[in-house]
């Protein structure tokens, strides 16, 4: 039964770590509700396996390996948006990598980069925007100014590149692959690689449907994400033929345990139980977590009273009923975006490469939340 135990505790933890980037031992301790002498020895026999890497004060997750390889550490980022600083690789090779946050979405994206640079011989030096688009120029300048031999971007604001940043991009005079954006002019020639979002609503309502759902519901909390997760609702609802009416609302971002947002959770719950509507999509998991603890309040169960998915799937698995998520394909997104640069920089003629836009599907992942049997 112990180690039954401790298996359970490490798994944990490393969800933890994945869903954070990297945390210190004391706010694991914290979290696992643990000695922090007993997540100290957890890290040490989870480095030895090659899945995490100790730091000073705590850990990150190790980037997966692929055959033959030894784990490799994730690439520390610094809360200020210093670049970090390496040794070049041989070649020369350098990916100037911008994304807005190092502690939500993006580390698994950045992870992508590293493993597929790291096998390619190049290195990656890294930039913060945390979310401001004013300073975007200013950090485009400092990647050009650290020798990036190319860009990846995921620009802050929305998933649709605005037309100023676009030509900054292309001020720059390197080549640059867009990651989780598209251009605002979609014949612009411009390299992507994206999540189709609306695909993954579109996956979410349709298990819904096979379940035996007539009406599903869908909770988003203001997020870029938000207006696409709609247009695939709203594709779902019409193409499957589901009964008018199911509740939509946005909260708009409110802090996270905060009363207003509580407000958005019960006046949603009321919604879903007017409308006889017991299955919903909520984007994030936080405000599914969140959703489900109001639910318990009222003395109501999931997936009994109201089944749900959730969409991002960061600590999903981790909820009191493990919720069924889709997931974006964060690691894959910044494994193909990263080869996709490469390719260009590294072809004789970088000019006669086709230009590349990919959508990426997200994968759902069936837990208890949605009233099926979870997948092995």
């Amino acid at each position: 039964m112990t180690d039954m135990l401790v298996a359970q505790r490490r798994e944990r933890l490393i969800s933890e770590l994945e869903a954070s980037g990297g945390l210190k031992v004391t706010s694991l301790a914290a979290r696992l509700g643990v000695s922090r002498a007993t997540v100290r020895r957890d890290l040490v026999d989870l480095e030895t396996e090659g899945l995490v890497t100790r730091v000073r004060g705590g850990a990150m997750v190790a980037t997966p390996r692929t055959e033959g390889q030894q784990a490799q550490p994730r690439q520390a980022v610094e809360p200020s948006g210093a670049l970090s600083q390496a040794a070049p690789p041989e070649d020369g090779c350098v990916l100037g990598l911008l994304v807005p946050s190092a502690t939500y979405y993006y580390p698994r994206v950045v992870a992508g980069v590293q493993a597929v640079a790291a096998a390619r011989g190049a290195r990656v030096v890294i930039s913060l925007s945390h979310y401001a688009q004013d300073n975007e120029a200013e950090r485009l300048e400092e990647l050009g100014a650290s020798g990036a031999s190319g860009l990846l971007v995921a620009s802050p604001g929305g998933h649709t590149l605005p037309p100023e940043t676009y030509d900054q991009l292309r001020a720059t005079g390197l080549p640059f692959v867009l990651m989780e954006r598209q251009p605002d002019d979609p014949f612009a020639p411009c390299e992507f690689v994206a999540t189709d979002h609306q695909q993954g609503a579109f996956a979410a309502v349709r298990h819904f449907v096979e379940l035996g759902h007539e009406s599903v519901a869908l909770f988003t909390n203001g997020s870029p994400t938000a207006a696409l997760l709609r247009e695939g609702y709203e594709a779902a609802v019409r193409r499957l033929d589901l009964a008018p009416g199911g509740p939509v609302l946005d909260s708009g971002r409110p802090t996270l345990g905060s009363t207003e947002a509580a407000r958005y959770y019960d006046r949603f719950i009321e919604e879903c139980l007017a409308e006889h509507t017991k299955a919903a999509l909520v984007h994030s998991d936080h405000d599914a977590i969140e959703l489900m603890r109001r639910l318990r309040l009222r003395g109501l169960r999931t997936p009994e009273d109201l089944a749900l998915i959730a969409y991002d799937d960061e600590i999903a698995s981790l909820a009191d009923v493990p919720l069924t998520a889709m997931a974006p394909p964060k690691h894959e997104l910044g494994e193909q975006a990263a080869r996709m640069l490469l390719d260009r920089l590294g072809a004789p003629d970088p000019q006669a490469v086709p230009v590349r836009q990919l959508l990426l599907q997200p994968c759902l992942n069936i837990r208890s939340s949605c009233g099926t049997v979870p997948r092995d």
